[in-house]
């Protein structure tokens, strides 16, 4: 009877592991799951079950970093002495924005950087009159002040072009730069170092 009351709990729980994760992988001969809600959303930003899908695991492991980011998977992976440690969910350039391609180093961290060019035109008291702007292009309206997109988190690694934390929509989306969710931009960003090779691959 003490067995069966066993079993019957061991079947209890297993929907509740299952709802736990939303995919498994295996990467160097073991799984990785994705955990549903690893962080919770940024500011008032809706859960994003995309931002989730992330891994971590390179706190206390030594060796030198280095980043690849994948443009037809959506993802950047870090690895310290080639050894993967991180593996996070990416929105790169659109249609008319690419991200390029090559190899590249990071030449700038910022852990509170804005665009010098997309924002968003506000008032005195930071509301915003006009959203989505390029100020190369868009007209300031009188009494209105530039904004910079927040970009905090951010490793230049091609010119403009860096990897910063931003709003994954689940495809490419961005001017060219590499989105992260925020707690794995600053997984990245604490983990990398002027040097840091960026390889982007298509």
């Amino acid at each position: 009877m003490k067995q069966n009351a066993y079993v019957i709990i061991g079947m209890a729980a297993l929907p509740w592991f299952f709802v736990s994760c939303s995919s498994t992988d295996v990467i160097q001969d073991r799984p990785i799951q994705y955990l549903e809600g690893i962080a919770p959303a940024a500011g008032n930003q809706p859960y994003n079950p995309i931002e989730a899908e992330a891994y971590w695991d390179g706190d206390g492991v030594e060796g030198s970093p280095k980043i690849v980011i994948d443009l037809s998977d959506q993802k950047a992976y870090f690895y310290k002495s080639e050894v993967l440690v991180g593996v996070t969910p990416i929105s790169t350039g659109d249609a008319t924005h690419k991200t390029p391609t090559g190899n590249f180093k990071v030449t700038e961290k910022d852990i509170d950087h804005r665009s010098s060019r997309y924002g968003d035109y506000v008032d005195d008291y930071g509301n915003v009159v006009v959203k989505d702007v390029d100020n190369q292009k868009d007209k300031q309206p009188s009494g209105t002040k530039y904004l910079g997109a927040d970009m905090g988190y951010f490793l230049r690694f091609n010119r403009a072009i860096g990897m910063h934390r931003g709003f994954l929509p689940g495809y490419p989306a961005s001017h060219g730069c590499v989105r992260q969710p925020e707690h794995m931009a600053k997984k990245y960003f604490e983990n990398s170092k002027l040097g840091t090779p960026v390889i982007v691959v298509p």
